[in-house]
């Protein structure tokens, strides 16, 4: 027999590194997650971050590979460090509603206080937990250090009893080593309407996957509907005197603006389905008033009654799963004080700084195209740099005409959308 020894030492190479990612993330972790609650604090002056609690739930359903990098920064970053050695061992970004909170006129007046959660690998030795969040000129405005002891018997063990919420697994992966985890959680549906509940979630699965670059890469996803009732039905609307009791405290009227529903109970958020397999959160909202709200590796919420509910979810996971910055721009929305001499750190607008790393590979050769497009022009194809991005009418860039992410009218992300979330599955995946 005629031995191919270049075919052999390919084959051996794939084996060594496989099994070696997976003996990387054994060597330093169990399989269990670490969550660290934090209270993020204060105004546009100075901010703080202090820890509010830690808990050990069972299984870890995040990134078992590319433990030390990340495919998009976002607004903050939380890294894990070796105590005895200060080895990087685990590195992950996230944004949070008090960041976007701070770009408001509100935010010049008293100090607010906001809710944050972190889900980390447990780790098998003591390690050392640094954040950071970062202001729009990607400087760093606060941060915390502080030691985790795996053995600290002040971690409270959650998600390990009966009173684990019931889910129904709604799509399966073809590996479960390499896999995104995604639960739907029901909000404001009563007990009675779980049934109602799983089939918007089936809906809503089917949406996401009926997208590219989703629905090629369908195998890669497992997505679990969480049974999460509420008392009562339909989200909060603070603006005509509704507050109902919901499984996770949501409402509209976010930061004064009537269609931004959110929730800024995010602790109640986790415990509620503390014990699934999750790592990506979309919250079904029980309601037909328009609304919804995404932030990266955060959380999505949005309407499941509105005939736009599946054009909301495929939009709003953009924003929470990977990155993805709106596309539009309108007079009177512009967030303050945003810089245009700093490149945004969402792969789909630009402001021209660093647009090497960017979509420059993907624009015509030779060419530079800097135009204003009319709301009208549905083209989702021709790449070039069409100013009006980021909700900043002037300066900021998008890569082409029109896009998922600029309205819902269109049915398809623009080629740069698309590798940018194919990006982030194949950096979890591949």
């Amino acid at each position: 027999m005629r031995i191919n020894f270049k075919y052999l030492a390919a084959i051996v190479a794939l084996l060594w590194s496989t099994t070696g990612q997976g003996q990387e993330f054994e060597k330093y972790f169990s399989d269990s997650t670490l969550r660290v609650d934090y209270i993020l604090s204060g105004n546009v002056k100075s901010q703080s971050i202090a820890i509010d609690g830690m808990s050990r739930m069972p299984g870890w359903y995040g990134k078992r590979q590319n433990l030390t990098s990340y495919p998009v920064h976002g607004a903050a970053t939380i890294d894990m460090r070796l105590a005895s050695s200060g080895e990087l061992i685990y590195s992950h970004t996230f944004s949070t509603l008090f960041q976007e909170w701070l770009d408001l006129d509100d935010a010049h007046l008293a100090p607010k206080a906001f809710e944050c959660v972190e889900l980390l690998p447990m780790p098998r030795d003591s390690v050392v937990i640094t954040v950071n969040l970062y202001n729009h000129r990607q400087q760093v405005t606060s941060t915390i250090e502080h030691k985790v002891y795996p053995t600290d018997p002040t971690i409270v063990h959650k998600g390990e009893d009966k009173n684990v919420p019931k889910y129904v697994v709604l799509n399966e992966p073809a590996r479960n080593d390499k896999v995104i985890n995604i639960a739907f959680v029901a909000e404001g549906y009563t007990q009675e309407q779980m049934d109602d509940y799983l089939a918007d979630c089936k809906k809503g699965v089917e949406g996401i996957f009926g997208y590219e670059p989703y629905k090629h890469l369908r195998d890669r996803f497992r997505v679990i509907a969480v049974l999460t009732p509420s008392q009562d039905c339909g989200p909060s609307i603070p603006s005509e005197g509704v507050w109902h009791k919901t499984a996770m405290g949501s409402s509209f009227d976010t930061f004064g603006m009537a269609r931004y529903l959110t929730t800024l109970r995010i602790k109640q958020m986790h415990d509620a389905i503390a014990g699934t397999p999750y790592e990506h959160v979309i919250v079904m909202v029980n309601t037909d008033r328009y609304g919804g709200g995404g932030i990266y590796n955060t959380l999505n919420l949005l309407m499941t009654k509105h005939k736009l509910f599946i054009e909301v979810l495929v939009h709003e996971f953009g924003h929470s799963f990977a990155g993805l910055a709106d596309e539009y721009a309108y007079e009177g929305e512009e967030p303050n004080d945003f810089p245009l001499d700093v490149e945004p750190w969402s792969p789909n607008i630009t402001t021209l700084i660093d647009f090497g790393n960017k979509w420059s590979d993907l624009m015509p050769s030779g060419k530079t195209i800097i135009s204003t497009s009319d709301e009208k022009n549905y083209d989702t194809e021709t790449i070039g740099l069409y100013e009006g991005a980021g909700c900043v009418l002037k300066g900021v860039y998008r890569p082409t005409p029109n896009c998922m992410m600029k309205t819902l009218k269109i049915p398809t992300f623009c080629p740069v959308c698309t590798r940018s979330i194919e990006n982030v599955i194949n950096y979890y995946t591949k």
